[in-house]
């Protein structure tokens, strides 16, 4: 049973942390596909933080913030595995604008503009970029590409042998490095995107404020760069690394 002393620190925990729920599900929309709502995820990454609250135990030394901010995106992550985080079509369509960027960058020795891309896929500007926005929550791995299902997989090859391991290339230096390289040689808006997100951990809404487009054309231009990034990184992995 929980002491009235406790239980009012556990009230604590939770009305001082609520504000970092919404940090992280907002934060979390760039990888998600837009039929999910951020009011959901706010929900259920409240659960995580109760559940945090009632099992925190400072005597181990960890800080609960740390400890929160792990239980909330579990549990958001967990409530996201029960649906489909992007569907098969938008990932289809990443797929043809992956094609197109290789293609134009085999052609033009350098990475397409928007127009470029847009002209390839024989499409209109605003349909290409619809596309690109429809993809958003798109990753730079796929669970599909870990995946036998005839089609052209991305580090497919990897997933062979009684020692096949394709998640081992995450944590093979040469992977990061060449990752690293791919960021640099992204068009230098796309650069800046990537590390408002990825290292100032700036929302959509924020990064939007700093480069001075609508949170739709963050999307897409997130879209774009992972687009970029898969292409260059499966050339890469092809060669063998």
């Amino acid at each position: 049973m929980y002491t009235a002393h406790g239980t009012l620190q556990k009230d604590q925990y939770v009305t001082r942390f609520a504000p970092l729920v919404k940090k992280i599900a907002y934060h979390m929309m760039a990888k998600l596909p837009a039929s999910v709502q951020v009011d959901d995820l706010i929900q259920v990454g409240m659960i995580g933080l109760l559940d945090a609250a009632n099992n925190f135990d400072g005597a181990q030394g960890a800080q609960f913030e740390t400890y929160a901010a792990q239980r909330i995106r579990g549990a958001m992550l967990d409530e996201l595995r029960h649906s489909d985080w992007l569907p098969r079509s938008a990932r289809k369509n990443m797929r043809r604008i992956e094609a197109a960027m290789n293609a134009l960058e085999q052609r033009l020795g350098r990475s397409p503009s928007d127009s470029e891309v847009a002209k390839e896929l024989q499409l209109s500007l605003e349909d290409y970029q619809q596309m690109l926005f429809e993809a958003h929550g798109s990753q730079l791995l796929h669970y599909e590409d870990f995946q036998q299902d005839g089609e052209d997989e991305f580090l497919g090859h990897f997933n062979v042998g009684d020692g096949g391991n394709p998640l081992g290339i995450l944590e093979d230096a040469g992977f990061r490095i060449r990752l690293v390289e791919a960021i640099k040689q992204l068009p230098e808006r796309e650069q800046l995107l990537m590390a408002l997100y990825y290292e100032e951990e700036l929302n959509l809404k924020e990064i939007g404020a700093v480069l001075g487009v609508s949170e739709s054309r963050v999307c897409q231009l997130h879209s774009q760069a992972v687009a970029r990034l898969r292409v260059f990184m499966k050339g890469w992995v092809d060669k063998g690394g």
